[in-house]
């Protein structure tokens, strides 16, 4: 996909990647540099609901566990 950067330094997301990731007017972006590479990334409005569920099926078994053994070496 192409866009073209405006005098005043804008320019259009196109329609593919907004339905893709949800954006919505007024949503903020984060813009990175990684040498002669930038990426934009969504900042979610609310980063804990976003993260929630994130983590790989039994983590949490695997720390209760981990911590209940632990204790019993205390």
């Amino acid at each position: 996909m192409l866009t073209t950067l405006s005098d005043r330094g804008q320019t259009a997301i196109p329609a593919r990647i907004r339905k893709r990731f949800k954006l919505k007017a007024h949503q903020q972006l984060e813009w990175a540099e990684d040498g002669k590479v930038i990426y934009v990334l969504p900042v979610a409005k609310d980063p804990i609901a976003a993260f929630r569920g994130s983590a790989p099926k039994g983590v949490t078994r695997t720390l209760l566990a981990n911590r209940r053994e632990d204790a019993a070496r205390r």
